[in-house]
């Protein structure tokens, strides 16, 4: 024995020990060296490569390289610290036709990621008529989940069929396990019934199965644990996560409750960090994030999972604040964010439009070195496209070298919301060049702004694409597609589609009416509204509103005052949009008395319904109630917009208030400091037009871009010929033919502009000039109500 610890020196050198005993111990098992299972303790308790290989040379020199069952341990030690070569090479020295040593090898392999190489192995163990275990079977299909290849584990499936296998629980729980992956909960059921001995993992197993699933298969999980407690069967912290799941995926409150009040009676996942993490996902996904919080507070150590959970949650629940102030909290408790941590962090900034915040998570991404990925990149771009910085949102998107179509949308949106959607069309089709699949999002997003731009031939086109690749059986595509056609003008193809629709929803209806009434159309939007009512489907305020613009069209006032009633009915009179519809429509009717009650009666603070009377008296010239309303506006602190100083320019046009009219031009730039639009220049040009300032009003007009003057050249081009200025009108009419060359009204205005001043042939040029472009005059009309029918005048 003695000579043996000389020929082997290096086993005693203290400098270089065997981690795991001693020399002493070393000695004694050396002593009785006979005894097996001392190297197999000695091999159990091994910490790295350097005292297996000595151990192994220790069991060579014993003459015990033939031992199967120490051949097996080696075999099996190997792969753990990643020398599966050496653990292939040592199963090929030891003789061979042992199945233990077979499951050691397919265990080894299995453990070390070598999954491929299980599959190998398992070929070779067929091919050699071993046999096969259920050890055997279990690893090779664990391999197969990990692979994705089902057509494989199908096969092994008939293997374990063949050799009687099927009926071992833990052969069926990798059986269920493999089918479960694919969806395909019909074959792991049947799996499941084969089974003799039904433990607790097998449960387990269909639970999770049906968990992953999702959907409305989902409630089968609750089934099965229904099933599991009859066979006193009871669950364990794997399967109580696993129906937790299956709530949150089915934002089941009611049987989360339950199974969270079980595991607390049974003593289940106390301080268990995946147990507490699923408990707060489901409570954040059904909706009642206080309770969610509550559990967060308790948790005794906060990981970096459990704060990405609680983020990710307010995230969902739509509260963007809160979601950011976890996340500062966050930093602030020295837990060091990751990428998905960052990333919500991004969309929280995203939501809020906080542009700071934003870039400067953004920093700190560079600062530590992280390397973006497709989310995190997705995240940033829609952050700063948010926050209407395009150039950078842009920036990322042309470094971002590998994309899907999250990202491709994300930008598109962001071109949409910051109205570019001829951008956002290029993006699109720069998508399908290169052979990214559009989504449903996609189509809906093309779509949006196919409708912007008015564009009949891109919409037809993207239509086609549609029928192609089937996307027309969505019914939210459908109705994005009788939307744009309804923007379009193309009515017929509109109803065409809406015609088609097999599942009509109540956005399906009210996008046709709302395609109607754009058109002048309003009494088929009205027959619309009945044959969605004979069809069951109940309305919505957008539907009211919709109902309210057609009955305006068509002078109905008896059915706008049905629409009222039928609010207090239905106990919709806080509607503050329907309100301000009808405020509208009575105006328009001539009931403007009615629509002063309307007011009086709603929310004080809300500024569009402010908005919704000053417009209704502008509309109907009266010039004194638009500024005293104007003026209670800012004794009672509310606050106006762009919209309170169109309808107040327009009153003092149409009053020929001028002085009052400039004056609330500049308290508009001056006072609230903003931006005049194309259509507040239009009424200021109206106004001094009106009043025979012409040469002023051509001054306003200068300042205007000129693709944002087709507004303001017109009433300055009316005001012209009205006050006989024909050498000024002739330069307006000429420049606006080039902005708008098939708007008949200039022709009109041009040519009797010229007729007045005596110009005839110029008149005459002008209106074959019309002709030439196929313009014609729409024949005007008025509607008067006789027994509640609408008739032309």
């Amino acid at each position: 024995m003695i000579l043996f610890l000389l020929k082997i020196p290096s086993l005693l050198q203290k400098n270089n020990p065997i981690p795991s005993f001693t020399s002493q111990s070393l000695f004694l098992y050396h002593s009785i060296s006979n005894k097996v299972e001392n190297f197999t303790s000695l091999l159990n308790s091994c910490k790295d490569i350097a005292s297996l290989r000595k151990l192994h040379a220790c069991i060579y020199t014993h003459g015990l390289c033939q031992s199967t069952f120490l051949g097996s341990k080696l075999v099996t030690c190997y792969p753990k610290f990643g020398f599966l070569a050496e653990s292939r090479l040592l199963f090929d020295r030891i003789i061979n036709k042992n199945l233990f040593l077979w499951n050691s090898i397919l265990v080894g392999s299995f453990r070390s990621g070598q999954y491929i190489e299980v599959l190998r192995l398992y070929l070779d163990l067929k091919q050699k008529k071993i046999g096969l275990d259920c050890s055997a079977i279990t690893f090779v299909l664990k391999s197969c989940v990990e692979l994705g290849s089902f057509k494989f584990g199908k096969g092994v499936h008939l293997d374990a069929f063949k050799f009687g296998l099927g009926k071992d629980g833990f052969v069926g729980s990798s059986l269920i396990g493999l089918y479960s992956k694919y969806g395909d909960m019909d074959g792991a059921s049947k799996v499941f019934d084969e089974i003799v001995e039904r433990d607790v993992v097998v449960y387990t197993s269909m639970i999770t199965g049906y968990a992953k699933v999702g959907s409305q298969l989902a409630y089968e999980a609750f089934e099965f644990a229904h099933r599991m407690q009859n066979e006193e069967i009871y669950p364990n912290r794997v399967t109580i996560v696993s129906l937790l799941h299956a709530a949150t995926d089915l934002e089941a409150l009611e049987e989360g409750r339950s199974i969270h009040g079980y595991a607390i009676r049974r003593g289940i996942g106390c301080f268990d960090e995946v147990f507490e993490t699923s408990l707060m996902d489901m409570y954040i996904k059904c909706s009642i994030p206080a309770v969610a919080a509550c559990i967060f507070d308790r948790m005794k150590m906060r990981t970096i999972g459990s704060w990405n959970v609680m983020i990710t949650g307010y995230l969902h629940v739509e509260q963007p604040l809160e979601a950011l102030r976890h996340f500062c909290a966050m930093v602030q408790e020295n837990v060091f964010p990751d990428l998905i941590s960052l990333t919500n962090g991004i969309l929280s900034c995203a939501e809020l439009k906080f542009l700071r915040e934003g870039k400067s998570i953004h920093g700190h991404i560079i600062r530590v070195g992280y390397r973006l990925d497709l989310v995190a990149t997705t995240a940033l771009v829609d952050m700063y496209s948010m926050c209407n910085n395009l150039i950078q949102a842009r920036k990322l998107f042309d470094v971002m070298e590998t994309r899907d179509v999250i990202l491709y949308n994300v930008m598109m949106t962001g071109y949409l919301q910051n109205k570019f959607s001829s951008e956002a069309l290029d993006i699109f089709t720069e998508m399908v060049a290169i052979g990214i699949k559009p989504n449903v999002g996609s189509i809906l997003i093309v779509l949006s702004a196919l409708s912007e731009l008015k564009n009949i031939r891109g919409a037809r086109s993207v239509h086609g694409y549609m029928l192609r690749h089937e996307f027309h059986r969505n019914t939210e595509v459908a109705n994005q597609i009788i939307y744009v056609y309804g923007r379009c003008g193309c009515i017929y193809f509109a109803r065409e589609v809406f015609d088609r629709i097999r599942y009509k929803d109540l956005i399906s209806w009210t996008s046709m009416m709302m395609g109607y009434i754009y058109h002048g159309h309003a009494d088929e939007a009205i027959i619309l509204f009945r044959m969605m009512k004979r069809e069951g489907l109940d309305h919505d305020p957008v539907t009211l509103i919709s109902l309210l613009q057609a009955f305006s069209q068509l002078g109905h006032l008896s059915l706008a005052k049905e629409v009222h009633c039928h609010l207090y009915r239905a106990l919709m009179e806080k509607e503050t949009l329907v309100i301000n519809s009808l405020i509208t429509a009575y105006a328009k009717l001539g009931k403007l008395n009615m629509a002063r009650n309307l007011f009086e009666g709603t929310i004080r603070g809300c500024l569009t319904s402010w908005n919704t009377m000053i417009a209704a008296y502008a509309m109907h010239g009266d010039c004194g109630e638009v500024v005293r309303l104007f003026d209670r506006m800012k004794k009672e602190m509310i606050k106006p917009d762009e919209m309170t100083f169109t309808s107040i320019l327009t009153a003092c046009s149409h009053s020929g208030l001028v002085e009052e009219g400039l004056q609330a031009f500049n308290c508009m730039r001056e006072e609230y400091c903003m931006i005049p639009s194309e259509e507040h220049y239009a009424c200021i040009v109206d106004l001094l037009g009106r009043a025979g300032r012409l040469e002023e009003a051509y001054d306003f007009l200068k300042l205007l871009p000129a693709r944002q003057s087709a507004s303001a050249m017109g009433a300055l081009l009316a005001a012209c010929r009205m006050h006989g200025n024909t050498e000024l009108g002739e330069v307006i009419g000429i420049g606006l033919l080039d902005l708008e060359p098939k708007n008949l009204s200039v022709y009109n205005l041009l040519s009797n502009l010229y007729a007045e001043s005596g110009k005839w042939d110029e008149a005459a040029r002008t209106r074959n000039m019309a002709k030439k472009r196929g313009l014609k005059k729409t024949a005007g009309y008025s509607l008067i109500e006789l027994d509640q029918k609408a008739s032309k005048m």
